[in-house]
């Protein structure tokens, strides 16, 4: 595999505005040159199959999500508790719904991972380190909840996405306000 990890992310850049705008049927190597602005078979020689393209567009999908430390530094200096996870929850949803071509791009690879094994393969191990990811920060954080109320979150949280992003239920309604609700019932705390 070639060694140049700026043009890796570049390549996978432009591969996720391919994905967002054209969807998993327009994602070619050769549309990600053009995209890039590279010659064509560059994307080829980073990425030699479409599932190791595809699978390293999941992968800079959550790159590109990875919360900001200027944000987090002081919510991590609150006091644990329902309150300072809805926050936490609310900046996710802002991160997810500010970057809609990225959460397009990542429904788009799931919808893709379901007819492709390979695929599947991949990105069930990045969503997978991603949740682990989250549960041990939930823990570290001494939030309330566990694995289960976090599973039950991303449940939710897709589902906002996807209705936020896609014709859905019916808008406009306070996704704030639907937010503190979804961790306020789904999340149980010690009374």
């Amino acid at each position: 595999m070639p060694r140049n990890p700026e043009r890796r992310t570049q390549l996978a850049d432009a591969g996720l505005a391919v994905l967002a705008e054209a969807g998993a049927r327009g994602l070619t190597h050769r549309a990600v040159d053009a995209a890039a602005g590279l010659p064509a078979g560059t994307a080829s020689n980073y990425f030699k199959t479409r599932d190791a393209l595809l699978g390293a567009l999941g992968e800079r999908i959550f790159e590109r999500l990875a919360p900001d430390e200027a944000v987090l530094e002081p919510l991590s200096k609150r006091e644990p508790g329902i309150e300072l996870m809805t926050d936490y929850v609310h900046y996710i949803v802002e991160r997810l719904l500010g970057r809609p071509e990225l959460s397009l791009a990542l429904l788009e690879l799931r919808l893709e991972a379901a007819r492709r094994p390979g695929l599947h393969e991949i990105l069930s191990r990045t969503l997978k380190q991603g949740f682990d990811a989250d549960v041990a920060f939930n823990a570290n954080a001494g939030l309330p909840g566990g694995a289960e109320e976090i599973r039950l979150l991303h449940f939710a949280i897709d589902g906002l996405v996807l209705d936020q992003l896609t014709p859905g239920t019916g808008r406009p309604y306070d996704v704030t306000a639907i937010t503190t609700r979804l961790v306020n019932r789904l999340v149980q705390t010690e009374h």
